[in-house]
């Protein structure tokens, strides 16, 4: 009777969840449209909604939509900004690049070609402010008709004006963070840093 051979050893190894780079982003007391961005050492002024930040975003309120937003890629004016230096996926935007902010549209809040029949924002814009934008992970998948629209990381206006409910920084800004960000960051908004806190310690 032959022995019988003993079974390979095989160790099961656990998938290890990548864990995200987390940015947080709070309003400032009393100035709802103003807020603080943080990553590590970086602590950056940011301009955000007109309406603050809320848990209940809608189409058209001008409010930043709280919550954990993953930054997927990025689109930048090449004829305007070298660069950047950074870990995350980027194109170049095209004069013919829209997003659609029409709720009724098929393409709701996806990027589309120009021109289109549906409302829809321009990425190719005279006044700089998407010379370098972030494509936030807000009502992307899924998507949910009126759940709100293009909610970007971008460059701020003058004074840190309101934005339309993106998060908004200086070019300078900007850059330096995208530099140091790994391939998955997340930006962890809430309307003030005690609820920042705290959110960004579940796993």
């Amino acid at each position: 009777m032959r022995p019988r051979r003993a079974k390979p050893y095989t160790r099961t190894v656990p998938r290890v969840r990548r864990r995200l780079d987390a940015i947080t982003v709070f309003s400032t007391p009393g100035h709802p449209s103003l807020g603080v961005l943080r990553y590590g050492a970086l602590v950056l002024r940011c301009a955000l909604g007109r309406g603050g930040v809320t848990y209940l975003k809608r189409e058209c309120d001008g409010a930043t939509p709280a919550g954990r937003h993953r930054l997927l890629s990025l689109y930048v004016r090449r004829d305007r900004l070298p660069g950047p230096k950074t870990a995350l996926s980027a194109q170049i935007t095209r004069r013919d690049d829209g997003w659609c902010d029409d709720p009724a549209s098929g393409r709701y809040n996806c990027p589309v070609r120009l021109p289109s029949a549906a409302s829809h924002e321009h990425m190719w814009r005279d006044d700089g402010l998407y010379d370098l934008v972030g494509v936030l992970h807000w009502n992307i998948r899924p998507r949910i008709r009126g759940r709100g629209s293009a909610i970007f990381l971008h460059i701020c206006g003058p004074d840190f004006a309101p934005t339309a409910g993106c998060v908004a920084l200086r070019r300078g800004d900007l850059t330096r963070l995208l530099a140091v960000l790994g391939r998955r960051p997340e930006l962890r908004v809430a309307p003030n840093p005690r609820k920042t806190a705290r959110r960004s310690t579940r796993p």
